[in-house]
């Protein structure tokens, strides 16, 4: 029997149909392609990936290949894997990986090259878009890839908006970082994680500096996050995030809320996160059932 591949689209093709199309759909070439890292550089290797079948494959792949991109040590190869090895990696069909790629181009962070290969775009400046489809690695790959700062932390009193996330608690850790671009040092936005005790007591603030809160919560504290409910809302700039992130006062930002909930639906953290309004655009994206 015939082996088939489901394409980005939801549709089938013939393991024939995809050979006969040949390679990516790779831009033309470009004279300034960057040549492939020396053979010392450790290769580039992506994160792994637990799918969800709810969601477009496409759409997961790219945000979880965004977080690796973005993640990747300063001397990690710039050649990206082939179509073929990446899609094995991710356990998708070529199509739907190449259509995965193709998004990363359009945002600049990679550029395509005929007969060469795919390559990081290391200078590349990101307009981020902030995307809401209900991926845990989609909310790691939004706050990766930035210098973090960790400006403090330590136990404070429920505020009073979060109250009804922690009805059980008297207090909360606050956790207060601020990320830069890794290429200018500019200032993009500034996270304040309000996190339960008892998980807050099993987090390393060295690891803070190098991982968004989602990715050390998932990952290295282990806990098993059940959903993430976003919120993103235009406000006005108050004088600390002014301040923190050089913009005018009452300039326009952008105001994101993540409630994270753990497996017996408890909130484990409630992130807010300010985001400069000239360096990211919100998009929402609805799929037909």
């Amino acid at each position: 029997m015939t082996d088939s591949h489901e394409t980005a689209t939801g549709e089938f093709a013939t393991r024939e149909d995809v050979d006969a199309r040949g390679g990516s759909a790779s831009a033309p070439a470009l004279p300034s392609a960057p040549s492939p890292a020396p053979s010392s550089a450790p290769s580039f290797a992506p994160d792994s990936l637990v799918l969800n079948r709810k969601l477009p494959l496409w759409y997961q792949v790219s945000q979880s290949l965004r977080a690796s991109i973005l993640g990747r040590p300063q001397d990690a190869s710039l050649r990206l894997p082939t179509e073929e090895q990446l899609a094995t990696h991710y356990g998708v069909s070529v199509l739907t990986m190449r259509q995965a790629l193709k998004e990363l181009e359009t945002e600049g962070l990679i550029s395509r090259h005929r007969r060469r290969g795919t390559f990081i775009e290391p200078r590349a400046r990101r307009a981020t878009p902030v995307r809401l489809l209900g991926s845990v690695d989609a909310i790691v790959a939004q706050q990766s890839g930035d210098a973090t700062t960790v400006l403090g932390h330590g136990a404070v009193p429920v505020p009073g908006d979060l109250a009804e996330f922690f009805p059980d608690c008297g207090e909360v850790v606050s956790f207060r970082r601020l990320r830069r671009d890794g290429e200018s040092g500019e200032p993009t936005n500034w996270a304040e994680n309000a996190v339960r005790p008892e998980v807050a007591a099993r987090i390393d603030l060295t690891d803070l500096e190098r991982w968004p809160m989602t990715k050390v919560l998932h990952d290295i504290v282990g806990i098993k996050i059940s959903r993430i409910t976003d919120t993103v809302e235009a406000r006005l700039a108050d004088p600390v995030t002014a301040d923190l992130l050089q913009v005018p006062l009452l300039s326009p930002i952008l105001h994101y809320t993540g409630v994270t909930y753990d497996e017996k639906g408890r909130v484990v953290d409630v992130a807010r996160i300010r985001y400069r309004g000239d360096r990211f655009s919100f998009s929402l994206t609805v799929e037909a059932r």
